[in-house]
């Protein structure tokens, strides 16, 4: 099998998954892109079990709440233990869905989810919330894409985050009602200051409970006519959700994101809109959108390829996945989050992360090109994280001036194996076509003035952490 091929699988991989790991090296090499899309489809198909990480304590507290205790029955001790073990399981629940990027073969979905957790965005500190919410993300994340506006607008999750809670009769809060439609689905422009105080008030008694279900006010919601893009009645936060479905603008922001995300930041507007149109047709039917995208030709066009830039979170799950390992430590992940500037579950506000080149400063593209070199030689590095408690996920103070060192166990065995029968001069280029999505590929005679060439397994394994320390390693 050619090399492009090769090229085109693993650009598949990296834009519909994590990128390739070493149990499937081989059939990237020996299968083709349909066959592997397939597979993807297949591994992805089945609803996944829910994330739980949860401490006795915050258990118990959380089944009181279930049992119809109130926040206000809460002892100060409580209220203190709740708070605490609440930003401790923010924290567990990202390393916890970090490791099924990582492991789950599910990688479509969890690829799909992780744009989601984007578009969506919600900074909230209840532990509880955010598990739910990350539920509704990966269950739905490549089904329909109106059951997933419609449930996390009703999670208490973004409707703490975005002041649904406050959003009552005679005194509407906006929040939401403008975030859904500037955001969520139709973008800015396609509405009028009118829509969103009409919308407002359509959203008006929208809230949860102490056991974190949706609930309905009917006391608080504004029963009187409303208009809204349009069309005029008594309507609901249902009412509006579907309107802003009916709108093909929806579609079309929709689609112009997933494109901009999993193809090129280069938009071609023709594509956009024959995708919109059939994204449209299908009722928001989000896996067939994605199979429009990664079964036709010009994804794997040479402009497509090799031009993103990697998130944080795909730069560290990507190497994960091809060096098999062990993290000792495995909190630390949190503070390369925090440095690189993509901590899950803390956007930095209500559009997410803007991606693209805004990933890379002088201080943060440094910090990329030692991470291989950090996880394979256990080097220590430091960091200096802003004074922003929320994005330090309580952290600040102990992570300032601090030097952190990964402690790992690499499985170079299942690397090395795949290229016992590769000709000692055939190793670079074989092993830059697996690391690199690049035409430009390093320059042989420099790699090797950085490789270890005293026996062959040293010299492969110090071969692939120098083109994970290169600039080149940063796009996929």
């Amino acid at each position: 099998m050619s090399s492009r091929t090769q090229h085109t699988n693993q650009h598949l991989l990296w834009r519909a998954g994590f990128g390739p790991n070493a149990a499937t090296v081989k059939d990237i090499q020996h299968a083709s892109s349909k066959q592997i899309f397939n597979t993807l489809l297949t591994t992805s198909s089945t609803l996944p079990a829910p994330i739980q990480v949860v401490s006795n304590d915050l258990e118990d507290i959380y089944t009181r709440f279930q049992n119809g205790m109130k926040p206000s029955d809460l002892s100060k001790e409580q209220k203190k233990t709740l708070r605490q073990e609440s930003r401790e399981g923010v924290k567990k629940l990202n390393l916890a869905w970090l490791n099924e990027m990582i492991n789950n073969e599910a990688q479509l979905r969890e690829k799909m989810s992780l744009f989601w957790h984007g578009h969506f965005a919600c900074r909230i500190v209840n532990f509880f919330f955010q598990q739910q919410l990350l539920q509704i993300v990966r269950q739905n994340a490549l089904g329909n894409f109106g059951t997933l506006l419609k449930e996390i607008s009703k999670s208490p999750a973004m409707i703490s985050f975005l002041n649904n809670q406050q959003n009552k009769k005679q005194h509407p809060n906006e929040n939401f009602a403008r975030e859904v439609m500037e955001l969520f689905t139709m973008g800015r422009g396609n509405y009028t200051e009118n829509d969103i105080k009409e919308a407002a008030r359509a959203f008006t008694g929208w809230g949860f409970n102490p056991k974190g279900e949706f609930v309905n006010k009917p006391f608080q919601h504004d029963t009187g006519s409303k208009t809204f893009l349009g069309k005029t009645g008594n309507f609901d936060g249902d009412d509006i959700l579907n309107i802003l479905l009916e709108q093909k603008q929806t579609a079309r922001y929709i689609t112009k994101k997933v494109y901009t995300y999993f193809v090129n930041e280069k938009v071609d507007n023709d594509k956009i809109e024959k995708l919109a149109t059939g994204f449209y047709q299908s009722n928001y039917d989000i896996q067939k959108l994605l199979e429009s995208i990664f079964t036709s030709d010009w994804f794997y066009n040479e402009s497509n390829i090799g031009n993103k830039i990697k998130s944080p979170v795909e730069l560290l799950v990507g190497i994960r996945r091809l060096l098999p390992m062990q993290i000792e430590n495995e909190e630390v992940q949190l503070v390369f989050q925090k440095a690189l500037g993509q901590v899950l579950f803390f956007p930095p506000n209500v559009a997410g992360w803007p991606g693209g080149r805004n990933w890379i400063d002088s201080s943060s593209l440094m910090l990329r090109l030692r991470v291989p070199q950090i996880f394979t030689n256990a080097d220590e590095f430091a960091i200096k994280p802003k004074d922003d408690d929320d994005t330090s996920m309580g952290q600040g103070g102990e992570m300032k001036n601090k030097r952190f060192q990964v402690k790992t166990t690499i499985d170079w065995d299942s690397i090395i194996k795949i290229y016992q029968d590769t000709k000692r001069e055939d190793i670079i280029p074989a092993l830059s076509n697996l690391v690199l999505q690049t035409t430009n590929k390093v320059n042989k005679e420099l790699l090797e003035k950085y490789t270890d060439m005293s026996d062959r397994n040293n010299y492969i394994k110090t071969v692939i952490v120098q083109l994970m320390s290169t600039p080149e390693y940063q796009l996929c």
